[in-house]
C-alpha cells in the first residue's frame, strides 16, 4: 500500500442484508451469511491501488449483520464546490476530468464498478444514465424494496462523470427543484434532443456560463453526457482523445508497484542517499505520513483504536434497550404491530474520520536511534531501556505495545525489501519475533521463496476436473470456518484453488485428509495471493512433511512416529514408560498433529505463533514441538489409563503456546542432530534443484542436509528401529559432541551445546584395548539385576551423577547397547542414546586411547 502522505482514515458503516435462520444449503449446512460473503468478496479491494483511487483498508464485522469498513478518506471533496456554487476554471475541470477517468480506466481493467458511483447513483438520481432509468432497476417510489443491483459499466460512470463536470461548470447542483420522479421522466426525454448540454444550460439558467467554456471543455462535457451508450466513448477512449492534449503530458502514466517476490523485484533501481541515516532524520515531519496506510491502520487499533466506539460517539451507531423494540400487539398467526422499521438500521453513507492524534503524539518514535536500518532492532542506548524492557515481556504483549510494533515493522519493511540479499538478518530479526502485519512475506523469507512464482502459479491448469475434487470440496467447509475470512465463499474459492494447484504440480503425491488444514495458515496470510500461498505451501511440504502424501506412505508415516517415541524416551523416560505400559501409542494420536503440523489441532492465531519458532527450526523440530505438548498434559497422563487418555485427546485441552515454543527449543538444543535421524526424510537438494524454496534453519542445521561420511548413521530396518527404546546418534555427532580432534583428543563441553557422559558397557578388557577419551566403563552385568532394577555398586553411582547430562551408551554390539539404554529408560534415566556402529566405527578415526600402564 501507498504512504498515507496527506490523507486520513475515515469508516462507514452498512447492514448486509439477514437470511432465515431455519432455511439450510444444497450441502446440508446453514447458509453463509450475506456479511461473511461480503468480507471474503471486500479483500480484493484492498489490492487496488492507484493515485486516483482512495484505498481501502480494512473491513469488519459486527453484531446482526453489520459491516464496517476503514478507507483512505479526505474531508475536502467535490461537493464543497458545490455547496459553495463556486464555479470550477477550465483548467482544473480538464484536469480533475482526466484524472478521474485514470481512476476509472484503472478500475476497469481489473473488472470492476467503482463503488464511489455506484452509490452516488443510488442516493442522487440526478446522475443515473439514461439507460439506468429505462431498465427500470431504480423504484424512487419504494426505496427499501428488494432489488437487482444497478447495471452499470464504463459508459454509466462516463455519464455519472459528465454531470458532475457540468455542475462544476455552471457552479450549481442539477434538477435539485423538482420531483425525483421528474427529474428521472427529464432525463429520459433528453435522447431527444440534439444538444444535450445546452438543453440542461438553458433549464438552470446558466447558457452565458457554459457558452464561454473553452471548445474542448464544451467537446468533453458533450462526448460524456451521449444520451446512446452505443456512441458514447468509455474512460479509455476518453482519456486518449484530443481534447486531453494539454492535459496529458502534465501527468506520469502510472505504474505498479514492485511487489516482494515478484521476478521484477531484482530489475528494480533501488536509490539509496550516501548517508543511510536520512532514511531516519528525526525532523519536524509527520512521520505518519511516511508510513503505508495499513500499518498506520494496524498501529491506530494497537493504540486502543475502536470503530464502533469511533461510530458510537458520532451517533452513526445508534442502540436500544431490547424493551424498546417490543410490538405492542401481536395476533395469533405472528404477525404484529407498534413497531417501525428500525431508522439505525437504514443506510448512512457518512464517514466518519478517525482521530491519529494519540499516534502523532509519540514523537520519540522517530528517534533515529531506534530506527537501524540493517542492524538488530533491539536498542541498547539509555534512552532505550524501556524498549529494551519490552523484548522481555511475552509474545502476546509485545505484539500489543504500539512503540515496539512500530519499531519491528520498520525494520522488517526494509530488510524484506533487501530479500534475498539480506536473508541471514531476516532469520536474526525472526528469532526475537516477527510482526504480525508483516507475517506473511517474513515466512516467504523464512521459506527461501523466490523466482517468478506468479507465472509459475497461473502455468497449473486449476479448472480442469480431477478425481480428487470431490474430497477437497467435502474439506473445505470443515476447515477452520469458525474463520470469517476462510469460511466465505470467496475464502472456498481460493482454497480450493490452491489445493488443486498443488495436487496438480506434484503428479507423484496424493491429497490425503489434512493437507487443507496445512494450506490455511498460508491463504489467510496471502488471501490475496494465491500464487505466494501455493509457492509458500509447496516449499513447506518438502521440508517437514517430505513423502508424507504419497499414495502408500505408510512407511513414512511408522518411521516418523517411532522416531517420535524414541524423542518421548529421550526427554520424558517416565511418561514414556507409563504411555507404553497402558498401549497409548503415538499412532493413536499424533498422526494428525504432524500430518497437519499441528493445523487441525490448534486454531490460527496459536498456529502463528508456532510456526513462527517452526520455520526456523529444521525438519526435526516438529518432534520437540510434539514432547513438549505431552509434557504440558504430563499430570494428567501420568494420573489417567488408556480410555481416559482417549477421551483428553479427542478434544485437546488448552495448551499454552509460548510454553510449547520455549520448552520446544530447549528440549531441541538438548537433541544431538542424528537422533532424529529418519531414512525417509528430504535428501539434500541438488545444486539444479529448482524448486520454490531455498530453505535454511537458525537454531540448528538439519542432519538430513549434511554430507554422508563414514561416521554417519546408517539407515535401518523399520522393525529394526522400533525395537530400540533409546535413538541412536552418529559418531560424527559425538565427536563433535565431546570436541574430541586428532591434535589432542580432551573432554570439554562448548557453551550452548548439551552436556554429555559416554558409558563404555563392553567388558573390562576390551575396554582397555581402545576407548573414547573421557568415557566411563560400565560393563552391562554389574548395574542391573535380573529384574532390570540398578543394583548399590560404584558403577551406579556414576550413573546417578549422570543424570541430566546426555548419555552415549557404547558397546561392539548393537543389541547389547540398544537392551542397556532401554534399562536406562525403564528406571527413569533420561536423554539416553546409542552410538550407531558401535566402538568399531571409532576405529578408523585415531580417536581410540589405550590406558598407560601401571608401573
Amino acid at each position: 500500500m501507498r504512504p498515507l502522505k496527506d490523507a486520513q482514515l475515515g469508516a462507514f458503516t452498512f447492514f448486509a442484508s439477514a437470511l432465515p435462520h431455519d432455511v439450510c444449503g444444497s450441502n446440508g449446512l446453514p447458509l453463509t451469511p450475506n456479511s461473511i460473503k461480503i468480507l471474503g468478496r471486500f479483500q480484493i479491494l484492498k489490492t487496488l491501488t492507484h493515485p486516483r483511487l482512495c484505498q481501502y483498508v480494512d473491513i469488519s464485522r459486527g453484531k446482526h449483520e453489520r459491516l464496517i469498513v476503514v478507507a483512505e478518506h479526505y474531508e475536502s471533496s467535490l461537493s464543497d464546490f458545490q455547496k459553495r456554487g463556486i464555479t470550477a476554471s477550465p483548467e482544473k475541470v480538464l484536469q480533475m476530468a482526466y484524472e478521474v477517468l485514470e481512476g476509472l480506466e484503472f478500475m476497469n481493467k481489473h473488472g470492476m464498478v467503482p463503488v464511489p458511483l455506484t452509490l452516488i447513483l443510488h442516493l442522487y438520481p440526478s446522475y443515473l444514465a439514461p439507460e439506468v432509468i429505462a431498465q427500470g432497476s431504480f423504484h424512487p417510489s419504494d426505496p427499501s424494496r428488494d432489488v437487482a443491483p444497478l447495471p452499470s459499466g464504463p459508459k454509466t460512470d462516463v455519464w455519472s462523470l459528465g454531470v458532475l463536470l457540468f455542475e462544476l461548470c455552471a457552479g450549481r447542483r442539477l434538477l435539485q427543484n423538482i420531483d425525483i420522479s421528474e427529474r428521472l421522466k427529464f432525463i429520459l426525454t433528453l435522447g431527444c434532443m440534439d444538444d444535450i448540454v445546452t438543453v440542461l444550460a438553458e433549464e438552470h439558467g446558466c447558457l452565458d456560463t457554459i457558452k464561454e467554456l473553452p471548445e474542448n471543455v464544451l467537446e468533453l462535457l458533450r462526448k460524456c453526457l451521449t444520451f446512446l451508450p452505443s456512441k458514447r466513448p468509455t474512460p479509455t477512449d476518453l482519456l486518449r482523445d484530443h481534447v486531453f492534449n494539454g492535459v496529458s503530458c502534465l501527468y506520469t502514466p502510472f505504474q505498479k508497484p514492485v511487489s516482494l517476490f515478484s521476478s521484477s523485484l531484482r530489475c528494480a533501481h533501488l536509490e539509496l542517499p550516501e548517508d543511510i541515516s536520512e532514511l531516519c532524520k528525526d525532523d519536524d515531519e509527520d512521520y505518519l505520513s511516511e508510513r503505508a496506510i495499513d500499518e498506520v491502520y494496524h498501529l491506530w487499533c494497537l493504540a486502543g483504536g475502536d470503530l464502533e466506539k469511533e461510530l458510537t460517539n458520532k451517533e452513526i451507531i445508534q442502540s436500544k434497550p431490547p424493551i424498546c423494540t417490543l410490538p405492542n400487539f401481536v395476533l395469533e398467526d405472528g404477525e404484529s404491530f407498534g413497531q417501525g422499521r428500525d431508522r439505525s438500521f437504514l443506510l448512512d453513507d457518512t464517514t466518519v474520520t478517525l482521530s491519529l492524534c494519540q499516534l502523532r503524539n509519540v514523537r520519540e518514535y522517530t528517534s533515529l536511534e531506534k530506527f537501524p536500518l540493517m542492524q538488530s532492532s533491539l536498542p541498547q542506548s539509555n534512552s532505550s531501556n524501556e524498549l529494551s524492557a519490552t523484548v522481555t515481556l511475552p509474545l502476546i504483549i509485545r505484539e500489543r505495545d504500539t512503540e515496539y510494533q512500530l519499531i519491528r515493522i520498520i525494520l522488517f519493511d526494509r530488510l524484506l525489501k533487501a530479500y534475498p540479499y539480506k536473508k541471514n538478518l531476516v532469520w536474526k530479526e525472526a528469532r526475537v519475533d516477527i510482526p504480525p502485519l508483516v507475517r506473511g512475506l517474513a515466512w516467504a523469507a523464512l521459506l527461501g521463496i523466490e523466482g517468478d512464482i506468479q507465472a509459475k502459479y497461473e502455468s497449473i491448469d486449476k479448472d480442469t476436473p480431477i478425481p480428487t475434487d470431490r474430497q477437497i470440496e467435502v474439506d473445505i467447509p470443515r476447515c477452520h470456518q469458525y474463520d470469517e475470512l476462510l469460511s466465505s465463499p470467496q475464502g472456498h474459492v481460493k482454497f480450493r484453488r490452491v489445493l488443486k494447484a498443488w495436487v496438480v504440480s506434484h503428479p507423484d503425491l496424493v491429497y490425503w485428509q489434512g493437507l487443507d488444514s496445512l494450506c490455511a495458515p498460508f491463504l489467510y496470510l496471502n488471501f490475496n495471493n494465491e500464487a505466494l500461498a501455493y509457492a509458500c505451501m509447496s516449499a513447506f511440504i518438502p521440508k517437514y512433511l517430505y513423502n508424507f502424501f504419497l499414495k502408500d506412505n505408510s512407511h513414512v508415516i511408522q518411521e516418523y512416529l517411532t522416531v517420535f517415541s524414541q524423542m518421548i524416551a529421550f526427554h520424558d523416560p517416565e511418561l514414556s514408560n507409563h504411555l507404553n505400559e497402558i498401549g497409548f501409542i503415538p499412532d493413536l494420536y499424533a498422526i494428525p498433529w504432524f500430518l497437519t503440523m499441528f493445523t487441525h489441532v490448534f486454531p490460527l492465531h496459536k498456529i502463528f505463533h508456532l510456526w513462527d519458532t517452526l520455520l526456523l527450526g529444521n525438519s526435526s523440530f516438529p518432534f520437540c514441538i510434539g514432547v513438549a505438548i505431552l509434557q504440558q498434559l504430563r499430570d494428567r497422563l501420568l494420573a489417567n489409563g488408556f480410555n481416559e487418555c482417549i477421551l483428553l485427546f479427542s478434544d485437546l485441552p488448552e495448551i499454552d503456546i509460548e510454553r510449547c515454543v520455549r520448552e520446544s527449543i530447549n528440549l531441541f538444543c538438548w537433541t544431538p542432530k542424528s537422533a532424529t535421524y529418519r531414512q525417509h526424510a528430504q535428501p539434500p537438494k541438488t545444486a539444479g534443484d529448482n524448486g520454490f524454496g531455498k530453505t535454511a534453519t537458525y537454531y540448528s542445521s538439519d542432519y538430513q542436509d549434511m554430507s554422508k561420511t563414514d561416521l554417519s548413521r546408517e539407515p535401518l530396518a523399520l522393525c529394526d528401529l522400533k525395537a530400540e527404546v533409546s535413538p541412536r546418534i552418529s559418531a560424527e555427532d559425538l565427536i563433535d559432541l565431546c570436541e574430541l580432534s586428532l591434535a589432542g583428543p580432551t573432554k570439554r563441553t562448548r557453551a550452548g551445546k548439551p552436556k554429555i557422559v559416554a558409558v563404555d558397557i563392553r567388558s573390562a578388557e576390551d575396554f582397555s584395548r581402545g576407548h573414547i577419551s573421557g568415557s566411563v566403563n560400565i560393563p552391562f552385568g554389574t548395574v542391573f539385576s535380573p529384574d532390570g532394577e540398578l543394583v548399590q555398586c560404584p558403577a551406579t553411582g556414576i550413573l546417578q551423577n549422570s543424570r541430566g547430562r546426555v548419555i552415549v551408551v557404547i558397546c561392539h554390539a548393537m543389541k547389547s547397547a540398544a537392551m542397556f539404554a532401554a534399562h536406562l529408560v525403564k528406571v527413569n534415566f533420561s536423554r539416553v542414546c546409542i552410538l550407531d556402529g558401535g566402538i568399531n566405527k571409532l576405529k578408523s578415526t585415531g580417536l581410540l586411547t589405550v590406558p598407560s600402564p601401571q608401573i
